[in-house]
């Protein structure tokens, strides 16, 4: 098997892992594009010799541009040189690790090229889901999913009938701070945030797992990704990250997919389906002795609800609330906003009525447009500028 494939988001922890398993598999790297870690992605491109590398700060572009002078690899910076990344010819596939609203435009273009998709940009199918399925639809493209929930879900559906499908249970670790009070978590910090008790993440999907947005946005990618109702999908809380969900059948059963806590199985298989290669060690059920099941605190992880609420109204306010949730992140992440602070933001956004984004159809021009909206929004809601 020989892929050749398009890594967005090259120095982050998904893309640095791709990256991995395409050196370990003799896969090539087309195209490599980064947020602003010139030195990372000067190093990669120098080992995987892309033809084509983007920096999405366009001040660090003179500076890489130098620095890979006599390479003879194009280097290209912005949302332009992202989506020329995305579209790049000879792509067969392009792994989405962008993180944030920035991943939505280089994903639509990767679609109008013809090129299957592995998504692990969240991100874009809560802002911008109803675009990105109908454009894959329209040109034939597969999206294979890359977050471990949504990968064990396509796993288990794999042989099934969709109108076989009773409901998916939405697995969640709980983040760092399961079972804490509001009380509790009033000065928690960003540091006391990052650390995650089971994956080794970027920081904003970290944050996200700590409020529990980060599986609000999954609740929303899961109706898009499996054409669900909101109905059709329970969130359970999995402290131990061995299951990775499981889907509820019309007939009583359920199945589920199991394995350890890495993102290099979903990559893989996101890269080989429908083949199955050789990636991470197996599980040992008797090590691991127990595995608990609990429901969310939905009262002190305010996140998870607003989603689901965001997604309920509809239109354009996934993305407002998407959107908002980003610039949330960056304020607690500067010590701006408290922890606390974030779904008091997020929640306000989700119950926000404007009629504005009430009128508003769902385009690209458009979300950028809520974007602008939901920067003034968090800016203003605690009056805090960003």
């Amino acid at each position: 098997m020989m892929k050749t494939i398009s890594v967005l988001g090259s120095t982050g922890s998904i893309g640095t892992q791709a990256l991995e398993i395409i050196k370990e598999r003799g896969f090539r790297a087309c195209a490599l594009a980064a947020a602003s870690n010139i030195d990372l992605l000067e190093k990669q491109a120098r080992e995987y010799k892309p033809k084509i590398v983007c920096i999405f700060n366009k001040s660090k572009y003179p500076k890489l541009k130098e620095n890979l002078s006599g390479t003879g690899i194009r280097v290209t910076a912005g949302e332009e040189g992202l989506c020329e990344a995305a579209a790049f010819p000879e792509a067969d596939i392009v792994l989405n690790s962008v993180v944030g609203i920035a991943g939505l435009e280089p994903v639509l273009e990767a679609i109008n090229a013809g090129k299957d998709i592995a998504l692990a940009n969240k991100e874009s199918l809560a802002a911008g889901g109803e675009l990105v399925m109908k454009a894959a639809a329209n040109k034939g493209v597969n999206i294979y999913p890359v977050d471990s929930e949504h990968s064990a879900i396509f796993q288990c559906l794999q042989g099934n009938k969709k109108k076989s499908v009773r409901r998916i249970i939405l697995t969640a670790s709980g983040g760092p701070f399961y079972g804490k009070t509001a009380k509790e978590l009033q000065n928690v910090t960003a540091k006391d945030a990052l650390k995650h008790p089971n994956w080794d993440m970027g920081a904003k999907i970290t944050i996200d797992s700590a409020t529990m947005m980060n599986k609000g946005l999954e609740f929303i990618e899961a109706i898009w990704l499996f054409s669900l109702k909101p109905e059709q999908i329970e969130v359970v809380i999995h402290r131990q990250s061995i299951v990775h969900s499981a889907v509820e059948f019309v007939d009583g059963a359920t199945i589920a997919q199991l394995g350890v806590p890495s993102m290099k199985l979903p990559i893989q298989y996101a890269f080989t389906y429908p083949e199955r290669l050789k990636c991470v060690e197996n599980v040992s059920l008797t090590r691991i002795g127990n595995l608990t099941f609990d429901k969310p605190d939905r009262e002190v992880f305010v996140c998870l609800g607003a989603a689901e609420k965001a997604i309920k109204r509809g239109g354009l306010y996934p993305a407002f609330v998407n959107c908002v949730n980003e610039y949330a992140v960056n304020l607690f992440l500067q010590d701006k906003l408290k922890f606390l602070q974030i779904g008091e933001l997020v929640l306000g956004a989700s119950e926000h009525n404007s009629p504005e984004i009430n009128d508003m159809k769902i385009t690209t021009g458009n979300i950028k447009k809520i974007d602008a909206m939901a920067k003034l929004f968090a800016s203003g809601f605690f009056n805090t500028p960003l």
